[in-house]
């Protein structure tokens, strides 16, 4: 049984089907036809596109009814029958989505190109639109969609005529590269428009131009919109190849943006002119690995009940943990487990750590969804030959619930203490991206799991003795897209138990002085690890930059390592960026977490001394 449409966009993003007569012309029927007529005409052609986009992962099939509406269809001498048309078409992609997907009726503009809206016409729009969503709504779409309006007026009343049918109203419009709609209204100002219509529940942006453009058009318009809001971009702008009109934007590429319009908030992405099941395919597979599109478990916190068992203080856990709240200044390198299973060249890089007067070498649990040594092992290992503090990261993506306390405990038996605990970057993001992502739980629900552990309770409430002592470490991110969300997030592990974090790579201090102010103003206090990566050239800024997700790197840092000519340029000019953001910093935050580039650990000395 599905959920009521609101309801389901409200849990969590959703991906929408992309463009239906992009597909009908590639299958051999004509520009000059009529695409809605084909519902009567060759149903099977219309369903077989459907289910291709149902396959692909759409959560959401659109009906074949763009411009099926009444004075749209007089052109084609087809006005008596637009109901018989939109309920055929209603009718074919609900058997496409069957009981699982939803259904969403399309409405396309009355107006055509070059005319004008002006009072002469308005009763007569209201009337073709009002037809067009009752036999929609007769057909059983569960929501209907305006897509690609221009004029604001033609826009509300198809509004009003869609509210009329008691069904959920999501309205897009069109707009160029510059944000402006064929008739110079701003994005912004249709927003606003949009967003104090009682008539309308969801807002969008779809055709005129790629995702590139609408997401900085998005970026600009989602801080005044509180309703949901829905991206469904062209596959790019189409250009002239040897006599065809071709759009150039990959399914790859196309991806790459559904998964930022997600992070900055918007709730749907879709496609429009020029995508197919192929950039569908490709959205649906990035967005849905998405720790945050997937219902996590909930795990409640539970209570010792016997008065003996009593939480081990967060000072004797380790002496990672006695030095950061004694308030000495802490430093760590970050060290990736080996792709094989020699462990001699990682535990060398160790012990160099230890006798540059490290206090901790942090191991990282599959960072950008690559396969490594298990970093527990790693870990274990590390501690035991080499005598240095891990601090182990631990995540979400590989593992179920079960699976994670089993770990947990495990580590615990085998001496490990410090545990950062992440929700991991999705499987789409490594070298396996058709792997599985499981995140039965985030890194809010995780630390919970282990706070229980170590007040001798299991994730079902069980008791268990002894109990574990974990220092619990959590994440940060002081460049999110989303200030807010990062925010409560950071709050909500605080609540679940943590007790120090480590932040993603720093390279815009006033960013983490920022993020530092509120949520310390807010109440949550913990010691901080700032983390710092030390650049060793332009390429490896231009990575940081644009391939790991939630890394900023400013314009002044890419500047300075761009005028580098060599790579000992790039080299020294990293390592001084490195130490000023330290400097600029240092007051602020408990310790440094160093990373060491290519495993390049002399690099994170020459950062600390």
């Amino acid at each position: 049984m599905r959920d009521a449409f609101l309801t389901r966009l409200a849990r969590s993003p959703m991906v929408f089907d992309g463009a239906m007569g992009t597909m009908l012309y590639g299958r051999g029927v004509f520009i000059n036809a009529c695409f809605d007529e084909l519902n009567l005409t060759r149903p099977r052609l219309v369903q077989e596109i459907h289910e291709e986009y149902a396959e692909a992962g759409a959560d959401l099939i659109e009906t074949n009814t763009f411009g099926a509406n009444p004075l749209r269809l007089r052109g084609y001498g087809l006005a008596d029958k637009a109901g018989e048309i939109n309920r055929a078409a209603a009718r074919l992609a609900r058997e496409a989505a069957g009981e699982d997907l939803y259904v969403g009726g399309s409405l396309g503009p009355c107006l055509q190109s070059g005319q004008v809206w002006h009072d002469g016409l308005a009763e007569e729009i209201r009337q073709a639109y009002a037809v067009q969503v009752a036999a929609l709504a007769e057909g059983g779409v569960d929501v209907l969609i305006l897509e690609t309006f221009t004029h604001p007026d033609e826009m509300l009343a198809a509004a009003a005529a869609a509210r009329a049918t008691g069904l959920p109203v999501l309205a897009s419009f069109a707009v160029n590269e510059a944000g402006e709609s064929a008739l110079g209204v701003s994005a912004v100002s249709l927003v606003q428009l949009l967003q104090n219509s009682p008539d309308v529940d969801g807002v969008g942006l779809n055709c005129g131009t790629g995702p590139g453009p609408l997401y900085e058009i998005a970026e600009d318009c989602l801080p005044l919109c509180s309703k949901p809001f829905f991206v469904m971009p062209n596959a790019g702008a189409p250009r002239l190849v040897d006599g065809r009109m071709i759009y150039m934007t990959s399914p790859e590429y196309f991806a790459t943006y559904a998964r930022r319009f997600i992070e900055i908030g918007v709730r749907a992405v879709g496609g429009c002119c020029g995508t197919t099941p192929a950039h569908i395919r490709e959205a649906a597979s990035t967005v849905k690995c998405l720790s945050g599109v997937k219902r996590h478990l909930e795990v409640k916190a539970y209570v010792q009940e016997d008065a003996r068992v009593q939480p081990v203080p967060a000072a004797e856990k380790s002496r990672l943990a006695r030095r950061l709240l004694a308030g000495e200044r802490v430093t760590s390198v970050e060290l990736l487990p080996p792709r094989s299973s020699d462990l001699s060249g990682f535990l060398a890089k160790a012990k160099a750590c230890r006798d540059h007067g490290i206090d901790a070498v942090n191991i990282p649990d599959g960072p950008r969804a690559s396969a490594r040594v298990s970093p527990m092992i790693a870990a274990v290992e590390l501690q035991r030959q080499v005598g240095i503090e891990a601090v182990l990261h631990y995540c979400c993506r590989d593992r179920n619930l079960i699976g994670m306390q089993s770990d947990l405990l495990g580590g615990f038996a085998a001496g490990l203490r410090n545990v950062l605990i992440i929700t991991g970057d999705p499987p789409k993001l490594g070298e396996y991206p058709n792997a599985t992502g499981v995140f039965d739980v985030d890194a809010i629900g995780l630390t919970q799991a282990a706070s229980n552990l170590n007040h001798g309770m299991d994730i079902g409430g069980t008791p268990i003795q002894p109990q574990t002592a974990f220092f619990i470490g959590v994440g940060a991110n002081p460049g999110a897209l989303s200030m807010d969300t990062e925010v409560a997030r950071y709050h909500a592990k605080v609540r679940a138990g943590a007790e120090f974090a480590i932040t993603q790579p720093i390279f815009d201090p006033e960013a983490l002085l920022r993020f530092l102010d509120r949520v310390e103003g807010e109440g949550s206090r913990l010691p901080v690890l700032a983390g710092v990566w030390p650049l060793v050239s332009y390429k490896n800024a231009e990575f940081m930059r644009n391939e790991v997700p939630g890394v900023t790197v400013p314009d002044a840092v890419m500047a300075r390592m761009a005028e580098c000519r060599t790579k000992e340029d790039g080299l020294r000019a990293g390592i001084a960026i490195a130490r000023e953001i330290c400097a600029a910093i240092a007051d602020r935050v408990a310790g440094f977490q160093v990373s060491a580039p290519f495993g390049r650990v002399e690099l994170a000395f020459e950062v600390l001394h």
